[in-house]
């Protein structure tokens, strides 16, 4: 056993109530098998594509995505670099939080509006949180090449980075009826800005999404995140769908992992209730009746005769 958790074990049988060996033991089976904790995730209702969470409520999304296609257009119809930029600019401070394709295409214009005033180093800051967010991402060859070489020169650099990756694993065969285990591992976060996620569920055939928010670890260590979803009732073989998105600090969308229209799914085996007859406390409350009716009777049949018989004659 690793020495943090004996010493785990050790401080809780001092400070807390009294551990029992055998609790002690269990604790040391589960730190030496690799076991944790798993929090069982409340689920709310999805908030509408047009809004956001704001931990608390859903709340309209604000200006963002029509900041961003005005200063695109600017930038494709006439050439208009200042304004583009200044409808950039305000989408990104005052445009409230981001989904994930507006938060792609925002990166994109302001990558492609610093290069055409050959400002290479704001277009190759913007195109690097670009290809975080989108690491296969590609720019229209209609485009300037002023914008295109900065772009590719920041693509082969980012080759050797890496991109931002979660994973979302669990166990095959889960049941209906039981919860759910995951476990939600930040595998890279090069552009630091992993904050918290939300992952969205629902089952098989169902129109409305749940949501269950989590925050991400920070930092290089314990980077996975174990929880439970909570059970699914039902009468049938089903499965889980689900997808996640992750948000940096200020609740911008910057990864997304599956989607709504191609979700991951969990297969759910359906185990039918036993029926009575085969259910185990039948079968010891028969066995432990039997066995008392046996006893009794070899009691009975192994019992000596008393020594003197009681009685009374009465004689006429």
């Amino acid at each position: 056993m690793p020495a943090a958790s004996a010493a785990s074990a050790s401080s809780a049988s001092s400070d807390g109530p009294p551990l029992t060996r055998a609790s002690l033991v269990l604790l040391a089976l589960a730190a030496c098998h690799g076991g944790a904790a798993r929090a069982t995730l409340p689920l709310r209702d999805a908030c509408a594509a047009a809004q956001y969470w704001d931990g608390a409520a859903c709340r309209p999304r604000g200006q963002a995505a029509a900041l961003i296609a005005r200063g695109k257009e600017a930038l494709s119809q006439s050439s208009d670099v200042e304004a583009a930029r200044t409808a950039l600019d305000a989408a990104e401070r005052d445009g409230g939080p981001r989904d994930h394709e507006s938060n792609i295409l925002l990166w994109q214009q302001r990558g492609i509006a610093a290069a055409y005033v050959d400002d290479d180093a704001a277009a190759a800051a913007a195109f690097d949180m670009l290809l975080a967010l989108d690491p296969s991402h590609i720019l229209s060859y209609r485009l300037s090449t002023k914008a295109t070489f900065v772009f590719e020169d920041v693509r082969r650099r980012l080759a050797r980075r890496g991109s931002p990756a979660i994973d979302v694993r669990w166990r095959p065969g889960q049941r209906i009826g039981e919860r759910i285990p995951l476990d939600v591992e930040v595998v890279a976060d090069p552009k630091q800005f992993l904050h918290r996620a939300t992952l969205f569920v629902r089952t098989r055939g169902q129109p409305a999404w749940r949501a269950a928010d989590l925050a991400l670890p920070a930092g290089l260590r314990d980077r996975q995140t174990h929880l439970e979803l909570p059970p699914i009732a039902a009468r049938q073989p089903s499965s889980l769908e689900l997808y996640l998105r992750a948000y940096d600090e200020r609740g911008n969308e910057v990864l997304a992992w599956a989607d709504p229209t191609h979700p991951r799914e969990i297969p759910l085996r359906y185990d039918p209730p036993l029926p009575w007859y085969r259910r185990p406390w039948v079968w010891i409350t028969g066995g432990g009746a039997l066995a008392a009716g046996t006893a009794l009777v070899v009691y009975a049949l192994t019992l000596p005769p008393p020594d003197r018989v009681s009685g009374s004659v009465t004689v006429r």
